[in-house]
């Protein structure tokens, strides 16, 4: 069964960064794409940022583009998320997710219902 750990979560200074990590084990298939997503309370799952393992296809939601990068290492079974300017509406708990496939990630939605395996979550606050 596949098993995510997120990690690198913490409170930051508007403008500040951080760097998420998604540590990922028991892939059974190499093609799979690799979710980020978030919920601040009182609002719905958003996705952040999505990864294709099989050709390495990525994708950011408006709001986060330019600041955020999504990164996948092989060697270490890790993605990770880095998050430069942050901004106050960034708080959330962010999710790392899992799922099998080649997707077409302009295609996967928002709410990642297409996602199988998740995360705990871990909490970025980011103060003004």
């Amino acid at each position: 069964e596949v098993q995510l750990v997120e990690s690198g979560g913490g409170v930051v200074q508007a403008g500040g960064s951080l760097r998420l990590s998604c540590a990922a084990s028991g892939f059974i298939y190499d093609t799979y794409a690799i979710g980020w997503f978030r919920q601040a309370p009182g609002k719905e799952r958003e996705g952040v940022s999505w990864f294709s393992s099989s050709d390495g296809d990525t994708r950011y939601v408006d709001s986060v583009k330019g600041r955020f990068t999504i990164s996948n290492d092989n060697a270490k079974n890790t993605v990770y998320l880095q998050m430069n300017n942050l901004k106050p509406e960034d708080t959330a708990v962010y999710y790392c997710a899992a799922v099998y496939g080649d997707w077409s990630l302009p295609s996967m939605r928002s709410s990642g219902s297409e996602f199988d395996y998740w995360g705990q979550g871990t909490q970025v606050t980011v103060s003004s």
